[in-house]
């Protein structure tokens, strides 16, 4: 096998000949695909642990007909073990792409094949949700946006992304709701019904600043209006593609010094953030973000510890200074 100093002498004692020939090809192939060398050393960190597994499982070192013939099971019991070792989730899911990038390579070349592996479910990732803006970044957010928006001949633009992202701060929709809305969807009698996850439709109240804003773009947007247009359009009069907006939150963010976390779905999150912060309650929540389950909507709680301390802090009388 060719010499590689991302594959380890016990990992190469560990394989028959014939797998460890295709695991230094394999190398070379991630080589020249100009992958970083601390991937490269992931992968092979991944696999060699994996082979490690089967050489103890099978009792010899396995070969590539052993690698084509492993199970389901196998691969399974191999990230339970891992898991025992304590391995996180994150950690299992790179070995386990790891391995089935050397698979897929395998299959491929057509050096060998194994359809199980297909099967193996990736690890679940624990959901981090976004760091939510303060009060007075997300209102920096909104009284920006227009002027801050990339420059462009057509001024409608930045009075565009000024409604949306109001829309997003102000009724805590998501950004696919919120660009799914055609003109037919616009709020009536101060509310606007959106349908979410799972087809599933609900009624947001709709703030007075949101409406106004959604006025002043419609105003402006030189597109002709119909019942079943998108309400929000990109240059050429199609709906708004996600990456668009995304993008504009990111001029925006760079604009005015805000960090990384602060994207579309951040208005979202600090729409729930703010609302918690000023009295109103899970359930209430719950039910303005569309959650289906209140556990869902118990994380922002998490996230709001720091803010829940502060006013603990300050309003309890066992912590006030004695005069």
């Amino acid at each position: 096998m060719a010499e590689s100093p991302t594959l380890t002498h016990l990992q190469r004692e560990q394989c028959a000949p014939d797998l460890a020939d295709a695991l230094g090809h394999w190398v070379d192939w991630l080589r020249e695909r100009n992958l970083s060398k601390h991937t490269i050393r992931a992968y092979c960190g991944d696999v060699g642990g994996f082979v490690t597994f089967l050489c103890g499982h099978l009792g010899r070192p396995p070969s590539l007909n052993d690698l084509s013939d492993a199970t389901i099971r196998e691969f399974r019991a191999w990230m339970s073990r891992r898991a025992m070792d304590g391995a996180s989730a994150a950690t299992r899911a790179r070995g386990l792409s790891g391995v089935k990038n050397l698979i897929g390579w395998l299959d491929r070349s057509g050096i060998m094949h194994n359809g199980a592996i297909k099967t193996v479910r990736t690890p679940k990732l624990p959901h981090k949700l976004p760091r939510p803006l303060s009060q007075r970044q997300a209102q920096s957010v909104l009284d920006n946006a227009e002027t801050l928006s990339a420059a462009t001949d057509d001024g409608w633009i930045g009075s565009r992304n000024r409604a949306l992202f109001t829309l997003l701060y102000g009724c805590g929709l998501r950004i696919d709701e919120a660009l799914s809305l055609n003109i037919s969807g616009l709020p009536r009698d101060g509310f606007i019904r959106v349908r979410g996850k799972g087809n599933k439709e609900r009624q947001v109240p709709v703030l007075a600043i949101v409406e106004r804003m959604i006025a002043q773009y419609r105003t402006d947007c030189p597109f002709a209006e119909t019942n079943d247009r998108p309400l929000f359009l990109g240059e050429r009069g199609k709906r708004l593609h996600q990456g668009v907006a995304q993008k504009a939150m990111r001029d925006i963010r760079l604009a005015l010094g805000l960090p990384e976390t602060a994207t579309p779905h951040a208005l979202r999150h600090s729409f729930a953030t703010h609302l918690l912060e000023n009295g109103a309650n899970l359930r209430e929540i719950q039910e303005l973000l569309g959650h289906a389950s209140l556990s869902t909507t118990q994380r922002y709680t998490e996230v709001n510890a720091e803010e829940l301390i502060r006013i603990h802090s300050a309003a309890h009388p066992r912590n006030r200074t004695p005069e």
